[in-house]
């Protein structure tokens, strides 16, 4: 049974045409949301877009592009007449010590993760304020909350979401618009390089003994771009089965 919390709600999510933000276009969908699915992958993209059917629109976007962005939003505006929410969700990660990372590589990381979360805020607080408020649920990562050797590019990012997103809510709460960051930790995606049930062998020390699944973090997606937070902006929400606790917890 569809709920209608999503009723009448318009959403973008970005890198969308596969792994956790498929998982997250997906689910908005099925709990009645209109979705925007923006990624650079246009065929992977179109193919998410025409599985979910007219409550679906595919748009190419470079998130590290101004002008993508812009023409990204009216493209949403122009087919659903609104937009409520907005998941910042692409990214790319390198595993890279800092000793072998050139200052290229650093920033190609930083200019997509970082910078395109930044230009999609402001990209849609136009749209979101002339529809009245809306909900921005930025992915950030346990790398935005703690230090994991070689990452030092992708961390810095994550780093940076985070204190954006706080910074934004309180710009935006006056437009009724909240701001929430998201931190997952092991989740079972492409990403990951072991998207198979293997990967949770690697994570049974954790007190929930396995790597999380892409339904969880988009069911927490969901929660943070409806009213159910109606109450919640410029927090933390980490989804890591208890790796900041510490480990051990299964003896």
């Amino acid at each position: 049974m569809v709920s209608d919390r999503f009723t009448g709600k318009v959403a973008v999510v970005t890198g969308g045409a596969r792994g956790q933000g498929e998982g997250i276009a997906r689910f908005l969908a099925a709990e009645g949301c209109k979705v925007v699915i923006a990624d650079v992958l246009d065929q992977e993209g179109e193919a998410v877009a025409q599985a979910i059917g007219e409550a679906a629109l595919y748009v190419h976007l470079d998130v590290s592009d101004e002008a993508q962005w812009q023409a990204a939003v009216a493209a949403t505006v122009e087919r659903f007449g609104r937009l409520d929410i907005l998941v910042n969700n692409a990214g790319i990660l390198s595993w890279t010590p800092i000793e072998e990372m050139s200052a290229d590589d650093y920033m190609k990381v930083i200019r997509v993760n970082q910078l395109g979360c930044w230009l999609g805020m402001k990209s849609v607080l136009p749209a979101m304020k002339a529809a009245g408020g809306g909900s921005i649920v930025n992915t950030s990562s346990l790398a935005g909350l703690t230090g994991f050797a070689a990452t030092s590019a992708y961390a810095s990012s994550k780093f940076a979401i985070r204190g954006m997103s706080k910074c934004a809510a309180l710009e935006f709460a006056p437009y009724k618009i909240r701001v929430n960051s998201i931190h997952p930790g092991p989740i079972r995606t492409a990403m990951m390089g072991s998207p198979d049930s293997t990967l949770n062998d690697a994570y049974r020390s954790l007190p929930i003994p396995r790597a999380g699944e892409v339904e969880e973090v988009a069911r927490m997606v969901a929660f943070l771009a409806c009213d159910d937070s109606s109450y919640t902006t410029g927090a933390e929400f980490v989804l890591d089965g208890g790796m900041m606790a510490g480990f051990g917890g299964q003896g």
